[in-house]
């Protein structure tokens, strides 16, 4: 069997799930099942691509531009219909030549043409066509391109997600309520997460009895690093921080050279690393952008998520926040101030940390992955 998973490199998350469902897939079925991601978006043509870029330069500059940047291609549907879908000859080329069993969409833009055209590519045997969606909540930021009434399956984080598959017409028998869909790593044991932890502790020389604090970043280098770390250091509370710079060499030089001027901030920084379950179980707090990966892996772990609004909050990150508000599970920082005077609260206010943990844990969809994979590969 072959499976074809849909995915783009808007942000993190999307390409994050691709991988997941890859390496679950790996786990359960091994070689009989024979797993391709295919970045559809960048590769079928090159409006496309410069979309892509678009996106993620206003994800790094000017967060609240993506309100236009929304709106415009929930208008414009230009994946809508397979016949309107620009370079369409070479996404069906790639079906006819791979011949894929399932094709499956972890974006919210490769849900409807891409599943139209697959089908027609081959139909003698089409491939069954079915979603992922690793959203949150409904509302203002949920794209109405994710739900495909016509689709073989769908697939939802949470049960508002799969309340919106059902609202547009998808048959009861054809949802799946599935919970997260992360990378192995972050189902490991109770233990075996503590032991890492503890593991990765000793490697950056860090004591755990200090608060801990961890600067996240996505792949598109969204990042504040230098302006919440001057506010921090303001305050000065002896921390220790672990910036992630991604391959954002510049980030990581500066980050360093501020560290060496303020010793009153333990500061590590680190590069690409696939290893983020030690890192997110080992910190006291984490601060992210409302992307629903970095969310998910916070609620899992149960380690208390400052969101970070810096620049405005995307509509797809808002029906992030509003989860978290809904399950009291999250704090926010809109400025630089605004996360370090959150962060000094956790410092200073055990009992908020630890009502946040309670929280995450209990904000927790029920399942696993292994059954998404399991229900992907048993859909008649």
């Amino acid at each position: 069997m072959r499976w074809l998973i849909l995915t783009s490199s808007t942000g993190t998350g999307h390409n994050m799930r691709a991988d997941s469902l890859r390496q679950w897939t790996e786990r359960v079925y091994g070689g009989a099942v024979e797993v391709r991601i295919h970045a559809v978006l960048e590769n079928t043509h090159a409006l496309y691509r410069f979309g892509v870029g678009l996106y993620n330069f206003i994800q790094r500059h000017a967060p609240i531009l993506h309100h236009v940047y929304f709106n415009y291609l929930e208008i414009a549907a230009m994946h809508r219909h397979g016949g309107k879908i620009l370079g369409r000859g070479t996404f069906t080329k790639l079906i006819q030549e791979w011949r894929p069993d399932r094709v499956i969409s972890v974006h919210a833009h490769t849900n409807h043409g891409f599943f139209d055209l697959a089908r027609l590519a081959l139909p003698d045997n089409p491939p069954r066509c079915i979603t992922y969606c690793g959203e949150l909540s409904g509302g203002y930021g949920l794209s109405r391109h994710w739900t495909n009434p016509r689709a073989d399956g769908f697939i939802g984080a949470t049960q508002e997600i799969c309340a919106a598959a059902r609202a547009v017409g998808t048959p009861d028998d054809r949802v799946l309520f599935g919970s997260f869909l992360l990378r192995p790593a972050f189902y490991a044991s109770e233990a075996e997460l503590e032991a890492a932890a503890a593991a990765k502790a000793r490697k950056l020389e860090l004591d755990r009895t200090v608060f801990t604090l961890l600067l996240s970043t996505g792949i598109a280098g969204a990042n504040n690093h230098l302006a919440i770390l001057r506010e921090l250091a303001a305050t000065g509370k002896k921390l220790q921080v672990i910036a992630l710079c991604a391959r954002n060499t510049s980030v990581r030089d500066q980050v360093e050279a501020f560290a060496t001027a303020h010793p009153t901030l333990t500061i590590r920084t680190l590069g690409h690393t696939e290893l983020m379950p030690d890192l997110k179980r080992l910190v006291s707090a984490i601060v992210a952008r409302p992307g629903t990966g970095a969310t998910s892996e916070a609620i899992l772990l149960g380690t208390p998520l400052i969101h970070n609004g810096i620049g405005g909050v995307m509509p797809q990150e808002l029906i992030t926040v509003q989860y978290c508000r809904l399950h009291h599970c999250g704090l926010i920082g809109y400025s630089p101030r605004e996360i370090a005077r959150q962060v000094i609260r956790l410092l200073d206010e055990p009992g908020l940390a630890d009502t946040l943990r309670a929280n995450l844990r209990a904000a927790r969809p029920p399942g696993h992955p292994e059954q998404i994979v399991r229900w992907i590969h048993d859909r008649p």
